[in-house]
């Protein structure tokens, strides 16, 4: 069987496209409404950085534009791939012919002293600062100093857990940076959702085997269809607390696109 929606709501639809009931269960339930609701519980909260807690495209953008031009590559093909990704997979991609690791370097030491344009999230600071410290987490595919240089420029909440790209040996889509952050947490990775911007995020939640909420910042909804749940900002994912007593500590409402 497979999830799938139908208008407002979810279901589960057998593979002759009959609908049986609606998508209920331990872990999540999808509700009737104007717009689809999704709601679900957890322990753990993993977010991607840029896209989701702060707005970096015009920075990013900006020294990835200045570089394909250095090297007479096509800026449109680099940002296509380059969103979501470690600067030295991207390099990889795009330009193997170059000297990748020093390219990258000089590339990711250009944005961690480059705040320019660099932007928090509406309600960022709000969510992450009414989660236990021990209930989340952000994995990103920058580089640590980026990483800090935009949340004290922002004003987010720099988490007790902060996986970045020198943390793990494959980058998204693979799931080493989820895995890592749900690890140094101790919290399962079925028990985690993560929040993501990017189809590399995507699939390295789902790698990971987490259910992941996308928003579409960086991305347009269509690019982000094989997210679990999919909302338009992130003012509109709601984390609650949970008694306890009835097992996982938080739920999740995302009134989705």
């Amino acid at each position: 069987m497979r999830n799938k929606r139908i208008g407002a709501a979810a279901a589960i639809v057998n593979d002759e496209g009959g609908v049986l009931r609606p998508l209920t269960g331990a872990f999540g339930s999808y509700h009737e409404d104007s717009r689809l609701m999704t709601e679900w519980e957890c322990d753990a909260l993993l977010f991607d950085l840029d896209g989701v807690l702060v707005n970096s495209a015009a920075c990013v953008e900006r020294h990835w534009r200045r570089w394909a031009v250095e090297h007479q590559l096509d800026g449109d093909e680099i940002m296509r791939c380059a969103h979501g990704r470690p600067t030295v997979e991207t390099i990889r991609l795009v330009a193997p012919h170059l000297s990748v690791e020093a390219e990258a370097a000089q590339l990711d030491a250009g944005e961690a002293g480059d705040t320019d344009g660099v932007m928090i999230v509406q309600g960022a600071a709000q969510l992450v600062s009414s989660l236990p410290l021990d209930a989340w987490a952000i994995a990103t595919s920058g580089t640590r100093d980026t990483a800090l240089a935009r949340l004290k420029h922002t004003g987010v909440p720099i988490p007790s857990v902060l996986v970045t790209a020198g943390d793990v040996e494959r980058g998204k889509p693979n799931p080493d940076s989820y895995l890592l952050a749900a690890a140094r947490l101790g919290v399962g990775a079925e028990r985690c959702v993560v929040i993501e911007d990017a189809p590399t995020g995507i699939m390295a939640a789902h790698a990971a085997g987490m259910r992941v909420v996308a928003l579409a910042t960086t991305h347009r909804k269509e690019d982000l269809a094989e997210a679990d749940a999919r909302a338009a900002r992130l003012i509109d994912v709601q984390i609650s607390p949970r008694d306890v007593g009835f097992g996982r500590r938080l739920t999740v409402r995302v009134t989705g696109v």
